[in-house]
């Protein structure tokens, strides 16, 4: 079965047989080295406004303001308007993302020029330039490699980084060193990517060289895995994108390099000529002050100086982690506001597993360790760290399954086996309970569970039978008591701990420094909002009532505006009501733990990025959701994915997040399951997100995999509950809107 609709391979590409259009030779002239799907913007006029004009194009959430000038006109607006795509918020930035680091950077600037930094997402990565010449930003960020035809249409500033064009293969293909050992192989290729002109050339002197020409509307992920999974041999990638890809592309390597160093950097319109200048005296500290991936041991002062606070975490569902296209997590929502307070822009940092940690910490590799660190004299003695003051005092408790009640104290131990990590606090509490209970003759094993594994893991192994007992801190399994009903805790073990962070010994700048900061923030308004949006408003995790249907045929009171709206995006509206259960309760008051508000439960970004900011009205939050569910869908138009089933995919995103719903499709590939069908298969393979050995793999990281496939399953009953209690509708004429039938 084919898996990934690529085109066909095996006819080599004929460079004398290529024409390209007029309008083709500009894709190229214009793209990037990235492209990928994006949600909708504004189409862009072929003539820009002229400078300083301000127009309205349109009318209603979809109209665009277009406006060209220079630094006074951005300083007039308050807003310095970066263009994007908007795939670039979709992933899990690592260890030294380029598009993370760069995005950072922009925004870093714009703080100095003392107006808001604005991301524009602009459908298509080779409209970038068209959209900022006609006026609709200011500049764009995004990984642009300098070239002469570029330099053309564009003002570009001092580069932002230098980057190689490098071949990427398996690291199965060891008989790959040099260009020359390239015949016979298959180059995947777009011919809008910057690397055109390169593989042309290669193909022009290598003997039996394939060029498959790639969709323009794949992203350099998708090529990626098209290598990894030996759909294509061989690919061109940018080296500071390779050096954060093969952290979750484990199978491939590098093969050589097929250029020198190429600048990267920002695009704005000729006429800028202040803001080109403004962010060239900005780059040239920032960047100096920066020193790249490089491990550095400086204390407060480095870090002010360089502008970047690293910090080590941990990816998972209490620190830091990926949900809607949104970062998240109490760690790093902390870790911000500290960095915010500094004046620097944040890096998480999340090393292998949780026993790297600390040496990363020790060697330079970060600043700060956030991971919800338990601390003690004793630890630091025995790790060589130093904790801040603690931001947090929790209990140590044990976790069961739901149904063994019988476990009630340390004696109902006997006989049986706890897993935990040996480098947690929980090993130690339970090697001294084990010497306290053997006393009365009560044994128990204590076993090692691998490191890279996160204490919510350990709980979902328990919660399946993979493992018998864990012990974790009481905020950890309280929250996952509010996703899951399958564990329980037991008994407290009479153990309090308090959780810090962690810094070098010699850093005693920063650990004042972060010291006065928990003691400010401790039971402040921050904090308690943070703690109760990841650790206590359970209700808003998860809720159990359930809904019936009125005999009348009425299934909530939105339905005539949502019929209204449904059938304007395209939408059955009795799915979109299934999907309101399940999202509000049809409350148009609701709001979740991440903030998402409305009948839709839309986040307030995602609002303002289809055009919609009012989402406490109850009609405009439903169509802020209707218009992102529909871009949603639109991800899967041009896929393999069947019309029938597109729609469940559909959700499945709308709930957990593109990203997590392309990487989940890839497991079902190399589990043997079909990636195109969600029921069973896809669904089957988004579970094992939740597994470290698996997420840490993928692109966008930890997902609570169980979500999606819950939320799914639950508006596909609900609507096949509310297609017998209720009669179709004809829809009201379809709008200018493209429409696919989602089911």
């Amino acid at each position: 079965m084919t898996r990934l609709r690529f085109p066909s391979a095996g006819s080599k590409h004929r460079a004398d047989t290529w024409r390209p259009t007029l309008a083709l030779g500009l894709l190229i002239l214009l793209a990037g080295c990235d492209p990928s799907p994006s949600p909708p913007s504004p189409s862009v006029s072929a003539a820009p406004p002229r400078a300083a004009e301000r127009v309205e194009r349109g009318a209603g959430p979809t109209a665009a303001v277009f406006a060209t000038g220079d630094l006074a006109d951005i300083r007039q607006r308050a807003e310095l308007r970066i263009l994007v795509p908007p795939s670039d918020e979709g992933f899990l930035p690592r260890d030294g993302s380029p598009y993370a680091s760069e995005r950072a950077l922009a925004a870093a600037f714009a703080r100095e020029l003392n107006v808001t930094p604005r991301f524009i997402p602009i459908r298509g990565f080779e409209n970038l330039l068209p959209a900022l010449l006609a006026g609709q930003g200011d500049l764009v960020a995004r990984n642009l490699t300098v070239t002469p035809a570029r330099r053309r249409l564009v003002a570009f500033n001092a580069p932002v980084a230098l980057a190689r064009e490098q071949l990427v293969t398996r690291k199965s293909d060891a008989g790959l060193a040099s260009p020359s050992d390239l015949s016979g192989r298959r180059l995947a290729i777009q011919r809008i990517s910057s690397f055109w002109d390169t593989a042309r050339e290669l193909e022009s002197r290598i003997p039996d060289l394939s060029i498959e020409i790639i969709p323009d509307e794949l992203d350099m992920e998708a090529i990626l895995y098209g290598v990894e999974s030996g759909r294509f041999d061989v690919a061109i990638a940018d080296s500071n994108f390779l050096t954060a890809a093969t952290a979750w592309h484990p199978k491939l390597r590098v093969a050589f390099d097929l250029s020198g160093d190429k600048m990267i950097a920002w695009a704005m319109r000729p006429e800028s000529e202040a803001l080109r200048r403004a962010a060239d005296r900005f780059l040239v500290r920032a960047l100096r002050a920066d020193g790249g991936n490089e491990p550095r041991l400086g204390d407060l002062d480095a870090i002010r100086k360089r502008g970047v606070l690293r910090v080590l975490t941990r990816n998972s569902g209490t620190t830091y982690f990926l949900w809607r296209g949104q970062l998240m997590g109490f760690e790093y929502e902390m870790a911000q506001r500290y960095a915010d307070e500094l004046g620097t822009r944040l890096e998480m940092v999340v090393p292998p597993a949780h026993e790297d940690l600390i040496p990363w910490l020790q060697s330079g590799r970060g600043d700060v360790i956030a991971a919800g660190l338990s601390s003690s004299p004793e630890r630091e003695t025995r790790e060589g760290i130093v904790f801040t003051r603690p931001y947090n005092r929790v209990r140590e408790v044990l976790v069961a399954r739901a149904n063994e009640t019988e476990l009630r104290s340390p004696e109902d131990l006997d006989g049986r086996t706890v897993v935990v990590r040996a480098s947690s606090s929980y090993w130690t509490t339970l090697e001294e309970l084990g010497r306290e209970l053997a006393k009365s003759g009560v044994r128990f094993e204590l076993v090692a569970a691998p490191e890279e594994i996160a204490t919510e893991n350990i709980i979902a192994g328990v919660g399946d039978g993979t493992y018998d007992l864990t012990v974790a801190d009481s905020h950890i399994a309280e929250v996952e008591l509010a996703w899951r009903d399958d564990v329980r805790i037991a008994f407290d073990l009479d153990h309090e701990v308090d959780l810090s962070w962690a810094v070098r010994p010699g850093n005693v700048q920063l650990r004042d420094s972060l010291n006065d900061f928990v003691r400010r923030e401790y039971r402040g308004l921050f904090y308690n909002i943070s703690v109760n949006k990841y650790f206590r408003d359970t209700g808003k995790m998860r809720r159990h009532s359930e809904h019936r249907t009125r005999g009348s045929g009425q299934i909530s009171p939105w339905d005539d505006m949502v019929h209204k709206w449904a059938g304007h995006y395209g939408f059955d509206w009795r799915l979109v009501v299934a999907q309101m259960y399940q999202e509000s309760r049809f409350d148009p008051n609701a709001r979740s733990f991440a903030g998402a508000s409305g009948l839709l439960q839309v986040m307030p970004r995602t609002g303002k990025a289809h055009g919609f900011e009012d989402l406490d009205d109850p009609e405009t939050g439903l169509q802020a959701g209707l218009a992102y569910l529909s871009w949603v869908r639109d991800r899967f138009a041009k896929s393999s994915v069947h019309p029938d089933q597109r729609m469940w995919f559909t959700l499945a995103a709308y709930n957990a997040g593109v990203g997590h719903v392309r990487d989940a499709r890839r497991i079902a590939e190399k589990e043997g399951l079909d990636p195109d069908i969600w029921f069973g298969n896809v669904e089957r393979a988004i579970l094992l997100k939740e597994k470290p050995e698996v997420y840490k793999h993928t692109r966008f990281g930890y997902c609570r995999g169980s979500e999606p496939v819950k939320y799914v399953r639950g508006i596909h009953d609900r609507y096949e509950a509310y297609l017998e209690v209720s009669a179709p509708r004809p829809h009201p004429p379809k709008s200018d809107h493209r429409l696919a039938a989602g089911i």
